[in-house]
């Protein structure tokens, strides 16, 4: 019985993704661009301090255009996609209960207005729209914008991966070069969360911190950066972004060995990369098996735990 309803909702899931997104994808992509230029854009480099807030922290910061974009975006995606519903990091951010729809029976929009707000705050273009449509736990498609440098990837569960129409393939990492590795910012990161990635800092393996983690993703499903170890699960952050990974050819796993889930609950830190086999050495160097090197960001020996 078990197996027939997983079938049955899997099949669900196909046809919303085939009739809706046959009819609205477009349509998605340019809302998606509207709520770009009419309240990111015309902020970006244009900021007022009071148009800046802090949330949890100096490091974590909310402007208008994440909120106005965010009203724009859920608006126009509900309007298209009767009985959705959507969670946004804003609304989140005023309610976590909202972050419980993700568990329902309605399809959801998963929306970061502007995932990067930090790099827009600072006139950095490093920032995008996040967007996904999820249905019972499953993302069936995402879109990743960045409009400062007016670059549009796409993904559809099934139907591969796009960058401004252009097919996207992971590939696999060139073997004599270390792997590069985009890691949770240390500003973002507890001291547990540091411990728990210090077994990326070994040789072959050359870590980093991480910028927008949309456009970390872009990079991966480009081939452009081997891998990616984040130690949050904001489904905001990720899920457009594993999408577009997987289509494109790539794995991702949690320390266990199990996929992420992007209603939570996942052994963290977790990684996506350009491959299988790369999927697995850096989750294997998360989990503890590899012994310490330098420490995260200094180049020094790791303290002794």
């Amino acid at each position: 019985m078990i197996e027939e309803t997983e079938t049955w909702r899997s099949s669900l899931d196909e046809r919303l993704a085939e009739e809706f997104l046959g009819r609205h994808a477009a349509d998605v992509e340019e809302e998606i661009r509207k709520a770009a230029a009419v309240e990111i854009m015309p902020r970006f480099r244009r900021l007022a301090e009071h148009e800046v807030d802090q949330k949890s922290g100096p490091h974590d910061l909310v402007t208008d255009a994440d909120r106005l974009a965010e009203r724009h975006l859920t608006d126009a995606l509900g309007a298209l996609l009767p009985g959705s519903v959507v969670v946004g990091e804003e609304a989140v951010h005023a309610n976590p209960l909202v972050y419980e729809a993700l568990q329902g029976e309605a399809p959801v929009w998963i929306i970061d207005p502007v995932d990067g707000t930090r790099q827009f705050v600072h006139g950095d273009p490093g920032f995008c729209t996040l967007v996904a449509l999820a249905h019972r736990g499953v993302v069936l498609a995402s879109w990743t914008y960045a409009p400062a440098r007016d670059q549009l990837a796409t993904a559809v569960r099934g139907q591969g991966a796009f960058l401004d129409g252009t097919p996207l393939r992971s590939g696999a990492p060139e073997p004599d070069r270390p792997l590069e590795v985009a890691v949770s910012h240390p500003d973002f990161t507890t001291d547990e969360q540091k411990r728990a990635l210090l077994g990326l800092w070994t040789d072959g393996v050359a870590p980093r911190s991480c910028g927008s983690a949309g456009l970390e993703y872009l990079a991966v499903a480009r081939g452009e950066v081997d891998a990616t170890a984040f130690s949050w699960e904001a489904a905001w952050d990720h899920a457009a972004g594993l999408l577009l990974v997987e289509e494109a050819g790539g794995a991702q796993l949690t320390l266990t060995g199990d996929p992420f889930r992007i209603t939570g609950g996942n052994p963290l830190p977790f990684t996506a990369a350009r491959d299988a086999a790369t999927a697995r050495k850096v989750a294997g160097l998360l989990s503890g098996t590899a012994g310490p090197g330098p420490h995260p960001g200094t180049g020094d020996p790791a303290p002794a735990s």
